[in-house]
């Protein structure tokens, strides 16, 4: 199936896009099928089964509420964030939960919403979704929410069929080796390349209006972050640090660092900070191409717009656009999820974004890009996925700070360069899905090792 740039940056809610995100597009995705069935006004009752890591991990995450909100006709990215609390309270307190907003039936937290301790075969973010009536099943889906958002059904697994998506690609890639013979054939940079695929959808004009979107999205979330202030939800009592760090970089007469770098350094902490403590708060945010890494291409970008002084919208498009094509490789050839192949799928998949994107808008040729991209996912290969107390705080919001950097010190490294390089990027993906696959699960989204244990044993 061919992957757009608007599949890898998606507005949505925090804490995770494959424990909250996915789950809730599954859950309104029911409550519409049974709307479209016609058996919506007979249901009585709705049992959610959770399994693997959205059982282990999914109160954290907010998997279960997100599931709720989609079953109440919710969607991620058209739900105001500050009508959540609310409506959960009142669901909770009523016990009753209005069926795709207009079918109102009787939901037992308790019994009609199970954490079970098993996974399915086909990936570890997996959950059922059963309807009934007084006579019993009226219909039932399991759906796998396979990371950024994107959700399989398991009617899809059973019965293949030919993709409904019959978009041609101008120039389809599924390997970097391709990508980069593409663009030396036709003359073209990845942007270049990237939005010529993008108007098989839709036109120049749309396309970039989306992307100034997304980016606006982007730029909203960095401004929340750095006006909230407080503790983070969930009980591990995680202090907010963005806000105040701004008003330390604003501070007349401050000095830099030991010079502009390291000053700059601090500003792309702080955009990643702001961006992942919105996240954890469940605000809203943009999918990047997940929420747990979601701080990582913002920050990049608003550090390319922030120092260049001839910085514009052109910009944002290219970056975006070049960024989705490593985006694209690590999805089709490994997993953005970190259920499946650990933070490395999450973090590293959005440091080699960001890589990308840098390298592209600074006039970096395709070749001197890969290698920025490759640099960037080398140096975050076996990075595992352990949130503390299931939550996406310890270490989350701090790594991604960290990947930021990285991603701009790899394409300080590749810029240096001509494009030559020792291991490609292909070779670095593949290498990121067989590192996954050999991880135990309890470094992939379970908080059942690692630091996630520490905490605990502290």
């Amino acid at each position: 199936m061919a992957i757009s740039v608007f599949d890898l940056f998606k507005i949505g809610i925090g804490p995770s896009s494959s424990h909250t995100v996915g789950p809730m597009r599954a859950a309104a995705t029911f409550a519409q099928a049974l709307r479209e069935r016609g058996v919506l006004e007979r249901v009585t009752r709705v049992e959610v089964r959770l399994y693997g890591s959205l059982s282990a991990t999914g109160v954290g995450h907010a998997t279960d509420r997100a599931c709720l909100l989609g079953l109440m006709g919710q969607w991620p990215d058209r739900i105001d964030p500050a009508t959540i609390e609310p409506r959960i309270d009142q669901l909770m307190q009523e016990q009753c939960l209005m069926l795709d907003g207009r079918q109102p039936i009787a939901f037992n937290y308790t019994r009609d919403m199970r954490l079970l301790d098993e996974s399915l075969a086909y990936h570890p973010n997996a959950m059922t979704l059963e309807a009934e009536d007084g006579q019993g099943s009226l219909f039932s889906q399991t759906y796998y929410s396979v990371g950024g958002g994107f959700i399989v059904e398991q009617a899809e697994i059973d019965a293949p069929q030919a993709s409904t998506d019959q978009v041609s690609l101008p120039y389809e890639f599924s390997s970097a080796a391709q990508l980069l013979t593409l663009c030396k054939t036709h003359g073209l940079s990845v942007g270049q390349l990237m939005m010529a695929n993008e108007r098989a959808w839709r036109s120049e004009a749309e396309i970039r209006a989306g992307l100034l979107g997304i980016w606006a999205a982007m730029r909203d979330c960095v401004d929340n972050g750095l006006r909230n202030e407080g503790i983070l939800p969930g009980g591990l009592k995680v202090k907010r640090r963005a806000a105040r760090l701004h008003r330390s970089l604003q501070e007349v007469g401050k000095p830099n660092v030991i010079g502009s770098t390291l000053s700059a350094m601090e500003w792309v902490n702080l955009f990643a900070l702001a961006v992942n403590e919105e996240n954890a708060a469940g605000g809203r945010m943009v999918t990047a191409p997940t929420n747990g890494a979601a701080g990582i291409i913002p920050a990049v970008l608003h550090y390319y717009m922030k120092f260049n002084p001839t910085a514009c919208d052109d910009d944002v498009v290219s970056f975006l656009l070049a960024a989705a094509s490593v985006g694209i490789l690590c999805k089709k050839n490994a997993s953005i999820s970190g259920a499946e192949v650990g933070c490395q799928g999450e973090v590293g998949s959005a440091c080699s974004m960001a890589a990308a994107g840098l390298a592209e808008v600074l006039g970096a040729t395709p070749p001197q890009l890969e290698n920025a991209a490759e640099i960037a996912l080398e140096h975050n290969l076996g990075l595992t996925c352990d949130p503390v107390g299931g939550l996406v705080q310890v270490p989350c919001i701090e790594r991604n700070a960290i990947a930021a950097v990285k991603a701009i010190n790899a394409v300080q490294m590749a810029l240096r360069g001509d494009g030559e390089h020792f291991i490609s990027l292909d070779r670095v993906i593949r290498t990121m899905r067989d590192t996954g696959a050999d991880m135990h699960a309890n470094y992939k989204e379970t908080s059942r090792g690692g630091l996630a244990v520490a905490f605990v044993e502290c």
